[in-house]
């Protein structure tokens, strides 16, 4: 069995080595300041801009709908916070991310497979959701998601759906950017989960990251090498003797 025994700390003395990582310093970037937990500043009222994609729908958006000739279809909907709602004769529907239009030419295709003779769709947003935040990383469900009342980091990764398997749970980073700086604040979510440390509140606009845990990634390729290098040795092993 020695000659197994050299032969399995090779291999995994290259796995190791194949799998090592270097991770860039936090911050590195022009304008980015690595802050603490106990600064990094709330946003102001001037932070919260129009966003680039001002014109598609949003979760939490209402939304009239008219059918030109039809009353009983024309009605005001609140999109969930999936991104649908639902909609006489059809059932759900998707608008998260579509234009006006687009929504408009969904509904008139979807209605006339219902029979409905030429129907004639206009939408627009009445009313607007500016309150949403972003994670993503090592989580299980990454994505934007609305803010609807005050949100903490520990829940912000309960409505992304948890940690993965590979997430690292002491390197969870909150970007935020305030009169014009871009922030990175460095929570250690365990600590937080234990008291240690307050949970934070995640403001709208605010980006959380899960990092990654490489050392777990290694354990699992080795894991996953060892059926393969001893089945065969053993083989031998029998022949041998």
């Amino acid at each position: 069995m020695t000659r197994f025994r050299m032969m399995f700390a090779a291999a995994m003395a290259l796995v190791l080595a194949a799998c090592a990582t270097t991770t860039p310093p936090l911050g590195g970037a022009p304008g980015v300041e690595v802050s603490d937990t106990a600064t990094l500043p709330a946003p102001t009222f001037e932070d919260f801009g129009p966003e680039p994609d001002e014109g598609l729908i949003r979760p939490l958006d209402v939304i009239q709908v008219d059918v030109f000739g039809i009353e009983e279809l024309s009605r005001v909907v609140r999109v969930g916070t999936n991104g649908t709602f639902d909609y006489p004769l059809i059932g759900s529907v998707e608008a998260s991310g579509l234009t006006t239009d687009e929504l408009s030419y969904q509904l008139e295709n979807r209605l006339r497979d219902t029979y409905v003779r030429n129907p004639d769709v206009t939408s627009q947003i009445t009313a607007r959701n500016e309150q949403f935040f972003t994670i993503g990383g090592e989580i299980d469900r990454p994505g934007r998601f609305p803010i609807t009342s005050t949100v903490t980091l520990m829940e912000a990764v309960a409505i992304g759906g948890g940690f993965d398997e590979y997430a690292n749970q002491s390197e969870v980073l909150v970007f935020r950017t305030v009169e014009g700086q871009r922030y990175i604040g460095v929570y250690n979510l365990q600590g937080i989960q234990r008291g240690n440390y307050p949970d934070p509140v995640i403001y709208p606009r605010d980006i959380v990251m899960v990092g990654d845990s490489p050392s777990r990634r290694r354990l699992d390729t080795i894991l996953a090498l060892v059926p393969t290098i001893i089945q065969p040795l053993i083989l031998l092993e029998r022949v041998a003797n």
